[in-house]
């Protein structure tokens, strides 16, 4: 199965299923004696890892972090950095009795006719539990890109319905929507629970703010920045759409009003998002991204078995009523590994 490796310069591959023995990840391209600590990477996986509140996976899975290679003495050596972390609480047994039938709103189905063979445990490699790899990987770009001055910080902006009207980044960790607006994060929530006492799910809007990007970061013509950052987004299970700055608003806007013009201390308005013609402006570059409802309901629907005869399903078991809040680090760990491989990229080509 190829497809598993991401970047160039700064290059990730991960590995593992959702109920398999562990999942991990393998980066490539980690300059030696940087400083990192399995606190360093650990912190940011007990953001993404389950059972964090009560719209999420009641699933207890502690995401310990284990350096197999390339760190020594508390710094890495410059090889290959293998991170793994062993799953504790799979549950394979939730799935005897759906294992034949397609759920609608997984890869079930794609995965079976592509392979012809598919790991019905908990989707397997198509699981979001993949995804910790991501963010262990993304920890280690964050450490480098934080002693550039460069920092990342996504947050939910809207779910249910529900659009977050201020910005409070004090307040995103301590609600657990990881909303940037407390007020908006309470209804959110009420409304949330509501949904999951009938079955049902909702997705929502994650807003990313990425700031300290140097001017030029970008390779024209298909390795633009924003092609490489929509790459990366879209890459993740749940996302379905993105947008950057004025995003889809744009189209409904004159070229006066889109256009950033500049003054002498810059640029006056920022609507594309700190990149332009695939090219970091060196203004802060925002950008939001669609995450559709989680899959995973146990309200009954309509489904067909593998030999093709109509089935009903419920797909009971453990799962988020809500992929907003535990989506925030994997978003801000694909932004920072896109940002830090273009940053090697841009490097290399002047040296």
């Amino acid at each position: 199965m190829p497809g598993n490796t991401f970047g160039q310069a700064f290059r990730i591959t991960t590995f593992g299923e959702s109920h398999g023995g562990a999942v991990g990840v393998v980066v490539d391209g980690v300059k030696p004696g940087v400083e990192l600590s399995l606190e360093d990477v650990q912190t940011q996986l007990d953001r993404r890892k389950p059972g964090q509140s009560s719209i999420t996976t009641p699933r207890k899975e502690p995401d310990t972090v284990h350096f197999l290679s390339g760190v020594f003495e508390g710094r890495t050596t410059g090889t290959p950095l293998m991170m793994i972390l062993y799953n504790s609480d799979a549950d394979p047994s939730a799935y005897d009795t759906i294992k034949d039938k397609f759920r609608p709103g997984h890869a079930d189905f794609t995965y079976l006719q592509k392979y012809g063979i598919r790991d019905w445990r908990g989707s397997g490699r198509a699981s979001g539990r993949e995804t910790s790899g991501r963010v262990a990987a993304g920890a280690v770009a964050r450490k480098v890109l934080a002693e550039r001055g460069v920092s990342v910080l996504a947050y939910t902006k809207r779910s249910a319905g529900i659009e977050c009207e201020t910005f409070d980044p004090e307040a995103i960790e301590r609600n657990p929507l990881r909303a940037c607006d407390p007020a908006a994060a309470e209804r959110m929530l009420e409304k949330i629970t509501a949904i999951k006492d009938s079955e049902d799910s909702v997705g929502g809007v994650i807003e990313c703010r990425i700031t300290g990007v140097e001017v030029g970061l970008g390779e024209p013509v298909f390795d633009k920045l924003d092609a490489e950052i929509a790459h990366a987004m879209l890459s993740i299970g749940s996302v379905k759409g993105i947008e950057f700055g004025a995003g889809f608003a744009a189209a409904d806007m004159t070229g006066s009003q889109h256009n950033d013009q500049m003054g002498p201390d810059g640029f006056l308005t920022n609507n594309a998002g700190g990149i332009i013609g695939g090219i970091s402006t060196g203004e802060e570059i925002i950008f939001r991204v669609a995450v559709k409802p989680t899959s995973s309901i146990a309200r009954e629907q309509q489904t067909v078995a593998i030999d093709g005869t109509p089935q009903t399903i419920r797909t009971e078991g453990r799962h988020d009523a809500c992929i907003c809040p535990r989506i925030v680090p994997v978003v801000e760990a694909m932004a920072a590994l896109v940002v830090l491989d273009h940053q090697k990229r841009q490097h290399a080509m002047h040296y």
